[in-house]
């Protein structure tokens, strides 16, 4: 598990494999200066619940991966995770299987 660490400090455990794929959406968003949410559930075994953060470019942000292997990045996880970013609730952080899923069906 890997930490986002975004504004004062405050951190959010996140897969690492999901991180990175969120680092790559999230870092081009910021290379364009759009402020955007990210959004992600939490299982029951942690919880419960929902989290939405608002990020923009003014507010610093780290994405600290805990293994030391760089995880491999799926296409169409990615492409999944950048369109939601232009959709109203922003950037929506989904499994890769439900990624897979979603891509699937848009061909169809």
């Amino acid at each position: 598990m890997g930490y986002l660490v975004y504004g004062d400090g405050t951190e959010y455990e996140i897969d690492d494999r999901a991180l990175a794929h969120l680092k790559i959406v999230i870092g081009s968003k910021l290379r364009r200066q759009e402020g955007f949410f990210v959004s992600w559930e939490h299982t029951p075994e942690e919880g419960s619940g929902r989290v939405s953060v608002w990020v923009s470019p003014a507010i610093p942000i780290q994405f600290r991966f805990v293994g030391s292997k760089t995880p491999e990045l799926n296409r169409q996880w990615l492409e999944v995770l950048a369109d939601s970013s232009f959709g109203p609730r922003g950037l929506h952080l989904l499994s890769e299987a439900d990624a897979t899923k979603q891509a699937a069906a848009r061909k169809s």
